[in-house]
């Protein structure tokens, strides 16, 4: 989707960090962006900073919780009044749930779940045929993590849900390829946001939680590591740019950290290690089941990456 000028944008998590960010890029380029967002207090940030820059009518703000069906229709409705037809969704809104699997309740499970995962297939039952609808093409983000591709310590439940949303982004972009709508897995590294303050949007029907935060074992936060990683912490703005070259570039894959392609690269040895290799086996399947053993994204992904 090269050509987004005057394209609408529907963000969720829009009134802060990453979604911001994609805000700010997105209105820059000429789009406009739908902001919608759990907290009112955010959406009221990102107004006054719209307010006071040239893109202030091409923002309009929705307070939405994406885990609620029916309110999620209606603001669909209501982007399509402000804005008329929508172009690209961005599935961005996420807790930072932290915790052990083996440690979590039902409630944090279910939190996790409803928010990180249902959240973004609600986002796509109600805006996909939108899209569809209006024959203009499009493109679909669903904002996961470099937790998405490497397990991290003590997150085992943000892991989970994130892992899920690379998978749903693959497929759904199998289903999407001959349709002129893109979708990209969006895998963010470190970016500056306050993710960290999920616990204040907890539901009280999720109360029951064991989860503690806590850095990994062996790790410590000295002055000289902090401002290290302050230097490998993104800028959302800079995050919203790279999205934005992703859309239009229709990448399978966005990526802000390129630091984290050692563990990329152990995780895939460990894989194809423990898969080993048989080219009998491999040929055979080839004739009888190439569309179980591949995908063709994966190749035209390549192609696209490579030019």
């Amino acid at each position: 989707m090269d050509d987004v000028d005057g394209k609408v944008a529907f963000i969720t998590g829009g009134a802060s960090g990453i979604g911001l960010g994609m805000a700010k890029a997105f209105t820059k380029a000429g789009m406009k962006a739908v902001v919608a967002d759990l907290r009112a207090d955010h959406i009221a940030e990102a107004k006054s900073h719209f307010d006071a820059t040239p893109y202030k009518d091409s923002v309009h703000y929705i307070e939405l919780d994406v885990t609620d069906r029916e309110a999620y229709a209606r603001a669909a409705d209501e982007a399509e009044q402000a804005f008329g037809k929508i172009h690209v969704l961005c599935n961005n809104a996420g807790i930072g749930i932290m915790g052990e699997l083996s440690k979590a309740t039902y409630h944090d499970w279910d939190w996790a779940m409803s928010v990180n995962l249902d959240g973004v297939f609600n986002g796509i039952h109600i805006i996909l045929p939108r899209i569809r609808a209006h024959g203009e093409g499009g493109h679909i983000v669903n904002t996961s993590s470099m937790a998405g591709i490497l397990q991290y310590s003590r997150a085992s439940l943000y892991v989970t849900t994130k892992f899920a949303v690379v998978g749903l982004s693959e497929a759904l972009a199998f289903e999407l390829m001959d349709e002129n709508i893109g979708v990209s897995a969006f895998c963010p590294g470190g970016v500056r946001t306050n993710i960290r303050e999920y616990e204040k949007t907890r539901p009280a029907k999720f109360s029951e939680t064991s989860i503690t935060s806590g850095m990994p074992p062996g790790f410590t936060m000295t002055d000289e590591v902090r401002e290290k990683l302050g230097r490998l912490t993104a800028d959302p703005e800079e995050v919203g740019n790279i999205v934005l070259k992703g859309i239009r570039e229709d990448a399978l894959y966005i990526f802000t950290a390129p630091e984290y392609r050692e563990g990329v690269e152990e995780r895939f040895q460990a894989i194809l290690a423990a898969l080993g290799d048989d080219p009998d086996r491999a040929e055979l399947a080839r004739e009888v089941m190439p569309q179980l053993i591949g995908s063709p994204i994966y190749l035209h992904s390549l192609k696209k990456t490579k030019r």
